[in-house]
Formats: C-alpha cells, structure tokens, sequence
C-alpha cells in the first residue's frame, strides 16, 4: 500500500505520515546528506518532530562521533543510544542517525539503511544502559549490522543480475522515452507506466509490456490497471 501511495502520487502531494518516514530514508540513501544546507532541520520535518533543544543535543553528538575514532559500530550504536535518550518519542531518528555515522565513519559513498530493519524490537530496551564499552546494546547493534550487511550483499547479488539483464534487452526497445525509463528501473523500486516527456500513455504500456515479455522487468501489483514495475 505505502508503495502504491509513493508511487502514484502527483509531484508536490503530500505523501502522508508514513510516506514521510519512507523519505527520510530514501533521502539518507543520497550522497553527502548530512553535509547539505539546514539537514537537521528538514530531519526534524520529515520525522514531525519539533527542531528543540534535546534534537540538536543528539544531532550535536552524531556529528562529534563522525569525527571520532575507534569502532565504527560502537560509535553508531553510542549514537542510537544517547539519541534514544534525549529523544526517547523518535525511534527512527536514532536509527537514521547511527547509520549516517557508520556510512561517515567507514567512508562509503552514501549510507545504507541497515539497523531499523534488523535490530530486534526487544533489542531496544537496552538502549537506555548502554555505556562506552562493551554492553547487551552493543552486542545488539553488533548482530544487527552483521544481520543487514549479509542481506544486503545478497539483495545486491539478486538486483544486479536482473540490471544486466534489463541493459542486455534495453537495445531491443524502441520507445521514444526507452532510455530515460530504463535509467529510471535501475534507480528506484517501482515505475508506473505513465505519460514521459516524449511518450503517451498507450506508447508506455507497450514499452512495459514489451519489458516484461523479454523477462527484463516484473510487473510487481498483479492488478489489471494502475500498475506498477521494477526489477
């Protein structure tokens, strides 16, 4: 459902509470993030949380652990904790936050979104013990990062062989918007067949049907109409 809303939506539309926790992190996945101008603020915005001063304490301290040394997991999870306890009512801020510092610290291009989707609910409770060092909150964070990188390494294994093969079938393709919507497949989840720049609708669906016949993209909502397709 939050799928379908993301990607049907008209351009401006607000994308609702939970469309807005989805961009935030869509928005951690882009490069350099925490370096552009008032990236607190439009954190704050999108997680509707008020910009006070226990937020820009915990964003205080996140900037001040991508510049230390040491582990690059321990200073996520010192993140996420002390995040935690300034800000006990936006979970998904100590979350973002320990994976922008990992990103930061280990020097990768952009960051991944690893810890929300593989720490354990009941892992959190620890959070609020947690002290410099070893503790059940670091071991936590510990398992949950080795959890998301092995998941990511084998999503990134699947996706890439099915972008080879949508840039093996895109010579095939003669719409007139062919290349732009192939650019499109190979950078988002979802595209819906819709009207592009030089293509109408009907142009679309044929250039999507002409995909999934050559077994280079799938139909990903089963329904006769407002259709959706990725890799």
């Amino acid at each position: 459902m939050l799928r379908d809303h993301w990607y049907h939506r008209r351009e401006g539309d607000d994308p609702g509470p939970a469309g807005r926790l989805l961009k935030a992190w869509r928005w951690l996945g882009e490069r350099s993030v925490v370096r552009t101008a008032d990236w607190e603020i439009n954190l704050a915005a999108l997680l509707a949380h008020r910009f006070d001063e226990a937020l820009q304490d915990t964003i205080a301290f996140a900037t001040d652990q991508m510049k230390g040394q040491g582990s690059p997991v321990g200073a996520a999870a010192a993140v996420a904790a002390t995040s935690l306890r300034f800000r006990p009512d936006c979970r998904p801020l100590a979350l973002w936050l320990a994976d922008a510092v990992l990103a930061h610290r280990l020097k990768w291009p952009v960051p991944v979104p690893l810890l929300a989707a593989h720490l354990k609910r009941g892992d959190l409770r620890h959070a609020a013990a947690h002290v410099e060092g070893a503790s059940p909150w670091r071991t936590a964070c510990n398992l949950a990062y080795a959890r998301g990188a092995a998941a990511a390494a084998d999503l990134y294994g699947d996706l890439a062989r099915r972008a080879d093969k949508l840039l093996e079938a895109a010579p095939q393709l003669r719409g007139k918007d062919a290349d732009m919507m192939v650019a499109i497949l190979l950078c988002e989840d979802a595209q819906p067949a819709k009207t592009g720049k030089a293509a109408s609708d009907r142009s679309s669906r044929r250039l999507f049907e002409r995909l999934v016949s050559l077994s280079a993209v799938r139909e990903l909502t089963g329904r006769p109409t407002f259709r959706l397709y990725g890799l």
